[in-house]
């Protein structure tokens, strides 16, 4: 099958490559392309598209799924300069663990000789909170995710630090000042069991995603509970993960009673909430049989 290459932003055409059937998936298109015609982008920062104004092509579509026929033409959109989706990840977690540790370890950078004032145990439970999270990401990052793209715009690796870098800044400054008051014990303990729970919680939904894709494959299935109970969530919820996420900062901002991390926490909520409502679409569009009393993120309510 010939097809006809041609950039989506002039419209100008590279030139004609051969497509060995029908079968040939988005995904092996790409490496086609730019192996056959060098003058193409890089298949990591390919965007097939059958018109200029179409939206991208999943890498999991056939030709034939998608009608193309012998003679067509397919579009390139340059995605611009890529970077790995694992080295973004650990860049975004790494930061928020060593910009905390430093208000936290070395206060007298920061707050200069107010910094001799002794701290709170709610100041020592929350760094180790923080600390707990973000080691936790990183090792997920490196041991757990199997990520459905290889790489992502690098734009994203800016942006992304930025958010968790600087938030990060915000909360420990204020939970680890001399000034900081912290709340009773009763609400510090009942928000760290809370803290707690969340977080395996957590680590067991990201486990039970892992698991449904085979490795070196992008199958996609239905999420579904496995024998660990925490993953019962799936039964209320498409991504319990960030439900979980979302009850674990809340916790965090009532044990310390930080606005800043009541901030935090309202900020990720917002962006895990559109995330969640995009797959929840996709799931119910993509599988037919979706259970049908799930909702996006919170139970019963979105």
């Amino acid at each position: 099958m010939e097809l006809e290459i041609l950039s989506a932003k002039t419209t100008k055409p590279y030139g004609k490559v051969k497509a060995p059937s029908s079968g040939t998936t988005v995904a092996e298109l790409r490496v086609i392309i730019h192996k056959t015609l060098k003058s193409t982008p890089h298949e990591d920062r390919q965007s097939l598209r059958l018109d200029v104004r179409d939206k991208s092509l999943k890498d999991t579509d056939t030709l034939d799924s998608l009608n193309v026929r012998n003679g067509d033409k397919v579009y390139i959109k340059d995605l611009g300069p890529q970077i790995g989706w694992k080295t973004v990840f650990l860049a975004e977690y790494a930061g928020p663990l060593i910009v905390y540790l430093i208000f936290y370890f070395r206060p007298e950078l920061i707050y200069g000789k107010a910094a001799s004032t002794p701290i709170s145990l709610t100041t020592h439970i929350a760094a180790g909170c923080y600390t707990v999270h973000y080691v936790k990401r990183l090792l997920e990052t490196i041991f757990v995710h199997r990520f459905s793209h290889a790489t992502m715009p690098l734009r994203n690796l800016f942006k992304n630090c930025s958010y968790y870098w600087g938030f990060t800044a915000y909360v420990s400054y204020h939970v680890n000042h001399p000034q900081y008051t912290s709340p009773c014990m009763c609400t510090v303990w009942a928000s760290l069991a809370a803290f707690a729970l969340c977080e395996l919680g957590n680590f067991s939904i990201h486990i039970a995603l892992r698991n449904l894709r085979p490795p070196g494959t992008k199958v996609r299935r239905i999420p579904v509970p496995d024998a660990n109970p925490l993953t019962k969530l799936f039964n209320l919820v498409s991504c319990p993960n960030y439900t979980y996420e979302i009850g674990a900062w809340v916790s965090f901002s009532v044990m310390t009673s930080c606005l800043a991390a009541y901030l935090f926490a309202f900020a990720g909520a917002f962006q895990m909430t559109v995330w969640a409502l995009a797959k929840h679409r996709n799931y119910k569009k993509e599988f037919k049989d979706y259970p049908r009393q799930r909702r996006s993120i919170f139970p019963f309510v979105l």
